[in-house]
Parts: structure tokens; sequence; C-alpha cells
């Protein structure tokens, strides 16, 4: 026996949540993202800031670092993208040393992905200095100008940085994205990368409209 009147109404009301539902959940502060507090200093001036803390000798922040290069292509203008070598171990210095000793020399484009190629898939130990020069000397880097740059004043100082960074942020592993000095997201907190991404968008429209508000 057909009942139109009810099946009607049932349509109804189901068409009205539908129209009344949001279209993207809230992020929920605690689950799906951790406030930094007190909120870290951010250095892109008036973009928000987009900041991943990896480490090289880790196999998740390889298996993401795809997704992530991927991410920062279409990130808008307004956003800029960094990452800084987390340090939360003594043991993870040398490789930040060696990320920041191919920044100063302008080899990131280059010799990023090998690197994390070489510890992952070659099995090469990179945090011996004589294996790393001996390494970059192989792909065409002047040995001794590497050498002294992994040594200066300037990359030990940015090491020290970073890792005065990583204490602050309250990060407990990598990989972790932290946005505008304020909102710390993993892929564990979002559940999936697909929605890891989708939250990281979501956290930069929290993070811009912050920023219209003055906050």
């Amino acid at each position: 026996m057909r009942l139109p009147g009810v099946m009607s109404f049932l349509a109804l009301l189901v068409a009205v949540a539908a129209l009344s539902a949001p279209a993207n959940a809230a992020l929920e502060s605690g689950k799906e993202y951790t406030l930094v507090n007190p909120p870290l200093a951010t250095e892109t001036g008036k973009n928000i800031e987009v900041v991943e803390y990896f480490w090289y000798g880790c196999p998740h922040c390889y298996d993401l670092e795809s997704t992530m290069v991927s991410y920062a292509r279409t990130l808008p203008k307004d956003v800029t993208f960094r990452r800084v070598p987390g340090i939360l171990r003594d043991s993870w210095a040398p490789n930040a040393k060696a990320y920041y000793t191919l920044e100063v020399l302008g080899l990131l484009g280059k010799l990023h992905q090998e690197v994390f190629d070489a510890i992952h898939r070659d099995k090469v130990n990179l945090d011996d200095e004589n294996t790393l020069f001996d390494w970059v000397a192989k792909r065409g880097v002047d040995r001794k100008k590497f050498a002294e740059a992994y040594n200066s004043f300037a990359v030990q100082s940015k090491v020290l940085k970073a890792k005065q960074i990583s204490r602050m942020s309250g990060i407990s592993g990598v990989p972790a994205v932290i946005v505008d000095g304020k909102y710390l997201i993993t892929v564990g907190m979002a559940g999936t990368p697909g929605k890891f991404l989708k939250a990281l968008d979501e956290l930069v429209s929290m993070a811009r409209r912050d920023r219209a508000a003055g906050k």
C-alpha cells in the first residue's frame, strides 16, 4: 500500500537536511589539529605560512614528500610553503646540517629528493660526514666547498634555530605541518593523506580569516 503523502514529506525532510548541512564540517581542535601555544613567529611577511617539519631519515616523511611537493604547487599566491628540519634528537642534526648546506649552496632543487632516495632507497649512511661529502662530489658538487659550508657558522646557526623551533613548536614527531605559526596537524591526526590535505586547506582558510580579523 502506497502512502504518497508520507513519502513526499520524508523526501522533503531529507532534501532540507541535505541543504542545511555544511559543505565541509568544521575541524575539531584537539582532534584533527592542535593549537600551538604560544604561536610561533612566521617568516613570510604578509603571506600565510605552511611549514613542514621533516627529517631525512624518517620513512613517513619520505613517503609524504611527493604529496607535499604537489600540494605546494597548488597553493594560492597568499600562501608560502617552507620546510624546517625537525630536530627532536641530537642524532637528527647531521641530516639537518645536510639540508641547510644544500640550501646555502642553492642545491635543494637539485639534490633534496636525491638525499631522500639515497637514504631510503639506496641505504646510504649520509649521517657520516665523509660519506656525505663523497656522495655530493659524485653528483658534481665541489667536495671542499660543500664541506666548508657544512661546517660554517651560517649552517650551524640554522641548525641551532631549527632545534629551538622544533622544541617550541610542540611537535612530537615528523612529518608535521604548522599553518601560520598556530595550527599543528599531522597525517595521523587527519586519518588519511587525502583528509590531511583537505584539513590543511581548511587550516589555511582559518588562518586567512584570522588575519582578516586582525588576530
